[in-house]
This record gives structure tokens, C-alpha cells and sequence, in this order.
């Protein structure tokens, strides 16, 4: 195969690959709920608290919710009182308005000064429009938002039926 033509499917083949990423990500879709001001436990520790779910067509009727701290201030009770480690159990609790599923993601986040590792669990929510509360079990501003969570695709049309045969 000359040079040229060999560079032609080359830069092609990418183009392509890069169209079939493209697409699927873009189907894909992040919404970032407001953000969770909590006070935390282990010393005099305060923050805040991110959360957002992720939803594509590719996994319909689930949902991905995310969970992280920001990088909290206070004083601690360490051995580095002003780098301080403290946690607080966060909850996401999720309603589909749409079927009346509810559910919750609970989870002991850890937090320092560089906030908090990446938390996120798989929810069954079913398709549909999803309500979202965000609360901690410390003195907290809960907070609200929503998001859409997509269905299988339709199915094929349904077969003709067969004709009779001529009697």
C-alpha cells in the first residue's frame, strides 16, 4: 500500500473510532446536584459536600450516584490537630416520581484537608425522573435536585401476522 493511502486509513480509522467515543459520551450524561454544607465528627470540622449521578442509555433504568467531600477546615483531635481527619455519614436519598421507587445511598465519607477519596454505587431508580435530597447526620443544609434516568429502547414493531391459507 503506497504511503499516501496508508496515512489515509490511518487518519480515517481514528476519525472513526474518535465519532463512535464521541457519540457514546455524548448520550452519557452528569448532573451535579448543590452542593451539602455539613459540620463533621472528630474534632471542630466543617465542609462541603459534593454529590452527582451520572446516567447513559447504555445501563437504562440505573443510575451512578456519586458522592466526595471538599477539602474541609477545622481543628482536629489528632496528633495534627490543624490537619485535621473527621467523617460524617452522608445520605442520598432518591424518589422516581415517575414509578414511585425510592431509595437511598448511605455512606461514611472521611475528609481532610485535600477533601475526600470518590465514593459511588450503582442505584436501581428504574426510568424516569428522579428527585434527590442530600442530608448528613450532622448539623447540615440538606439539599435538592433532579435528574432523568433513561429507559430501555423500544422494542422491535410487533410481527404481521401470517395470512390465512386459501382455502
Amino acid at each position: 500500500m503506497p504511503k499516501t493511502a496508508r496515512t489515509t486509513a490511518v487518519v480515517l480509522g481514528s476519525l472513526g473510532a474518535a465519532a463512535a467515543i464521541a457519540s457514546s459520551a455524548a448520550s452519557a450524561q452528569t448532573v451535579e446536584f448543590p452542593q451539602t454544607p455539613s459540620l463533621f465528627y472528630g474534632g471542630l470540622c466543617g465542609g462541603n459536600i459534593r454529590t452527582w449521578a451520572d446516567t447513559s442509555p447504555d445501563q437504562p433504568g440505573r443510575a451512578i450516584i456519586n458522592i466526595q467531600a471538599l477539602p474541609i477546615q477545622g481543628v482536629g483531635d489528632g496528633r495534627y490537630p490543624f490537619a485535621p481527619l473527621c467523617d460524617v455519614d452522608t445520605t442520598v436519598a432518591w424518589r422516581n416520581t415517575t414509578t414511585g421507587q425510592a431509595g437511598e445511598f448511605r455512606q461514611n465519607v472521611v475528609a481532610g484537608i485535600y477533601g475526600s477519596i470518590l465514593y459511588a454505587q450503582y442505584q436501581d431508580t428504574g426510568p424516569g425522573h428522579i428527585e434527590v435530597t442530600v442530608s448528613t447526620a450532622n448539623q447540615n443544609v440538606p439539599a435538592r435536585g433532579s435528574f432523568e434516568v433513561p429507559g430501555p429502547p423500544p422494542g422491535p414493531p410487533p410481527a404481521e401476522p401470517a395470512p390465512a391459507p386459501a382455502p
